[in-house]
C-alpha cells in the first residue's frame, strides 16, 4: 500500500457512504410488517392453535422479509444500470 502511495491507516470501506442502505432496511421492515399482518389474518381465519400460529408467523416473516430484500436489490440494480458513470462510494 505504501508503494502505491496509499495510507494504510485509512480504511475506505469504513468511511464510504452506503446510499441504498436505508432503502434496504426500509423495504425489509415493510416486508416484515406486511408478513406479520398477513400471518395474523391467516392465523385468525384458519383458527390455528398457538403452536401452528408460531410457525405461520415465522414463515411469513421470512418470506416477506426476503421479498423486501429482493425488491431492494432489483431497485438498486436498476439504478446502477441506468447510472453507470456515477460511483456509489
Amino acid at each position: 500500500m505504501i508503494e502505491r502511495g496509499m495510507d494504510p491507516g485509512v480504511s475506505r470501506s469504513a468511511a464510504a457512504p452506503k446510499p441504498f442502505l436505508s432503502l434496504k432496511f426500509g423495504l425489509l421492515l415493510v416486508g416484515l410488517g406486511v408478513g406479520l399482518i398477513i400471518a395474523l389474518f391467516v392465523a385468525k381465519f384458519y383458527q390455528l392453535t398457538e403452536e401452528e400460529s408460531v410457525a405461520v408467523y415465522f414463515g411469513f416473516l421470512g418470506i416477506f422479509g426476503g421479498i423486501g430484500l429482493i425488491i431492494s436489490y432489483a431497485i438498486e440494480k436498476n439504478w446502477i444500470d441506468k447510472h453507470p458513470e456515477q460511483p456509489l462510494i
